[in-house]
């Protein structure tokens, strides 16, 4: 990605004046930094998706991750605007309290767009987005509850920029997911959800819910370590695993962290049926032998895991099995 203090700078360094409008992926992960990418960058608008704990060994607890995200503010002006997620349990608490003009997105009742009506399908997600100018029904082609949020934010900056809602929404329509970030294939008869680009408590929790809503055969999740985490990562991996005894039939983890992710599942699930390996190559060679038409899996981990590589095993070898 192109969010980093090189990052930035170089899409910045892309922009031509023919552009009318850039979207700047901002990310940090240690202090300062984004108030050294604000500086670059100078935003009109900004929006903050959630307070997750990404980069929490860093920066020690949630709340310093949500003052550190808020410096994307320091080069504002008199028209800017913060979007916020209503729904994240930080942010919220900033209701009546940004110095800044805030517009909401979430599910919430009070939320500036608000999300109604979600019905969720194996590849995709509807909704009614209602707003103070009226209401449109919405639908990614992308599973996940998370899309509802990501969508809304989108709808919500649309709106702002002088877009439609109804054309905002149309275009959604259009969404792709990129390589390797909940992208749904089928191989064989099996349903392989590829989300290997990186890994986070939450993100892990997203793809979760997405292995969840797949019905008629095996639902085997395959999770790699949570890098970054610090003193918090015992914790996340142990939450992650009990959040897996609920989401899938099979658990397959791979690495040290990952041992975590098996016993938060089995105190959650005696019952279910885990497999703990150290590397890559040996989760690779039980999925071969035990993955069967029907079965659905979701494979996810820090981009130091490289999980990408299972995918890239394990799509050909089912591939060639149909054929």
């Amino acid at each position: 990605n192109s969010n980093s203090q090189i990052g930035v700078p170089l899409t910045l360094f892309r922009l031509s004046p023919e552009h009318e409008a850039a979207v700047v992926e901002m990310g940090m992960s240690e202090f300062g930094e984004m108030g050294r990418l604000a500086a670059a960058a100078a935003p009109d608008h900004a929006v903050v998706t959630n307070i997750g704990v990404s980069h929490i060994g860093q920066l020690g607890t949630r709340r310093n991750i949500m003052r550190e995200k808020l410096h994307i503010t320091d080069r504002f002006h008199s028209g800017s605007v913060l979007f916020l997620n209503g729904d994240d349990p930080l942010l919220s608490g900033l209701r009546g309290k940004t110095e800044c003009r805030t517009v909401w997105f979430g599910t919430q009742p009070w939320c500036d767009f608000r999300a109604e009506n979600i019905e969720l399908k194996s590849g995709s997600v509807s909704f009614r987005a209602a707003y103070s100018g009226g209401a449109e029904k919405v639908v990614v082609p992308a599973p996940g509850v998370h899309m509802v949020l990501n969508a809304l934010a989108a709808l919500a900056v649309a709106f702002r920029l002088g877009v439609s809602v109804k054309k905002a929404a149309e275009a959604l329509e259009d969404y792709r997911p990129l390589a390797m970030r909940q992208q749904i294939r089928k191989a064989g008869g099996v349903t392989v959800i590829d989300d290997s680009y990186n890994a986070s408590p939450d993100a892990v929790t997203s793809g979760l819910g997405i292995l969840e809503g797949f019905s008629g055969g095996r639902r085997v999740a395959v999770l790699a370590d949570m890098l970054e985490l610090g003193n918090y990562s015992a914790r996340a991996h142990y939450d992650v695993g009990v959040r897996a005894a609920s989401a899938a039939d099979v658990l397959v983890t791979v690495g040290k962290e990952a041992e975590k992710i098996a016993e938060g599942a089995r105190s959650a699930s005696p019952e279910m049926e885990i497999l703990v390996f150290g590397e890559n190559e040996e989760a690779v060679s039980f999925l071969k032998r035990f993955l069967v038409p029907g079965d659905a899996v979701l494979i996810k981990g820090s981009r130091g895991m490289r999980t990408d590589r299972i995918v890239s095993e394990i799509l050909p070898f089912l591939e060639d099995a149909e054929a």
